[in-house]
């Protein structure tokens, strides 16, 4: 009874399979083909940010791609529109469930009112060390980039991957910025005063974070920047044939592996903070990422909350990459969020105006 039972099961199943693709031709069912490849990669891209890199390694690169697997299947979705096909059914139930993840670099919001209540101006750069070693074809960067700040004077600027031997003369009147000790550089400018000052050291590593506790006006706000894990590629460099391909996963994968520590070490931090918390930094990884959900819990993303277009952050020809954020304390509320189009550093500044 129970083998006949699985038999018109699988009878059943095959009958639906077969009326599913009888109507197509042999070019739609290998397009086919690959929009079920480009789902099935989406859906696993949106389940890896559950996964901690330190038990599912592979899988945590997938959420490089997450924009590219989107744009994959809203092709497939008017691919089959066009063809007014039902497999359009497909895509469409797979970017539903993907919803939440697709807003994370895509983003539409209205501009809210700026006119009342306490509002901070907080930007975060990662300024490539200056461009020292000539990424970019001009001697001016610095000065470029010291007028771009100046212009722009957030009450807050926090900066990863500083040069201090190419000094920057900003208009503020209180900062932090410890030794370099063979680590990456982090600088945190303010307009109000520091009242107290530490350094969170990563294991393993050049990265770290560093924090300040600032005195805004009757309140106390506490400033992350942190810069994780590097990944050590370069995008342009790398030719993508069998061995490349490997070596690069097996960076990726271990640099996610110590993102994912440095990141728990980070959220252990904050919650120790007897203030409200607002971080900003590089992550060098998405924010459909383990590293990204971990320290996020339970804060606002300045980009979902306020930001418009695409959350493009870092120079990357091929698909827009998030991979620099402004994080506040969920009682904040964020009023706006800006993305600048200039390019001093392999990376765009951000900014958000936040109301504590």
């Amino acid at each position: 009874m129970i083998a006949f039972q699985k038999r018109k099961k699988n009878f059943f199943l095959g009958q639906v399979k077969s009326r599913y693709l009888r109507s197509l031709n042999f070019f739609d069912r290998l397009i086919f083909l690959f929009n079920s490849l480009a789902a099935s990669l989406l859906l696993f891209s949106y389940i890896s940010k559950f996964l901690p890199p330190q038990t599912f390694k592979l899988i945590s690169i997938l959420s490089l791609f997450v924009p590219l697997f989107v744009f994959l299947n809203l092709f497939f979705c008017l691919y089959w529109l066009i063809k007014f096909k039902r497999q359009i059914l497909l895509s469409v139930l797979v970017l539903g469930i993907c919803f939440s993840d697709v807003r994370l670099f895509i983003n539409f919001n209205l501009n809210n009112d700026l006119s009342e209540g306490n509002l901070l101006d907080v930007m975060s750069y990662n300024v490539h060390l200056l461009n020292i070693y000539g990424w970019i074809d001009t001697d001016d960067v610095p000065l470029k980039l010291e007028t771009f700040l100046k212009k722009e004077s957030p009450d807050i600027l926090c900066i990863q991957e500083f040069e201090s031997s190419i000094p920057l003369e900003l208009n503020y009147g209180y900062s932090f910025a410890p030794e370099p000790n063979n680590k990456s550089e982090l600088l945190i400018f303010s307009k109000f005063p520091i009242i107290k000052t530490g350094i969170i050291e990563f294991e393993k590593s050049s990265n770290r974070a560093i924090f300040c506790d600032l005195k805004v006006n009757s309140d106390t706000i506490r400033i992350y920047n942190v810069h994780l894990q590097s990944t050590g590629i370069i995008p342009g460099d790398v030719s993508f044939n069998a061995e490349n391909t490997e070596r690069v996963s097996k960076r990726l994968s271990s640099s996610f592996v110590l993102q994912q520590i440095q990141a728990e070490k980070i959220c252990l931090h904050m919650k120790s903070s007897p203030y409200k918390n607002i971080l900003c930094g590089d992550f060098n990884n998405t924010a459909h990422s383990y590293t990204y959900q971990t320290i996020s819990r339970e804060m606002k993303d300045s980009f979902r909350q306020a930001g418009s277009g695409f959350g493009r952050t870092f120079d990357f020809d091929y698909f827009p990459l998030r991979i620099d954020f402004i994080l506040a304390d969920s009682s904040f509320e964020i009023i706006s969020h800006k993305t600048f189009p200039v390019k001093y550093s392999d990376h765009f500044p951000i900014s958000s105006t936040i109301k504590y």
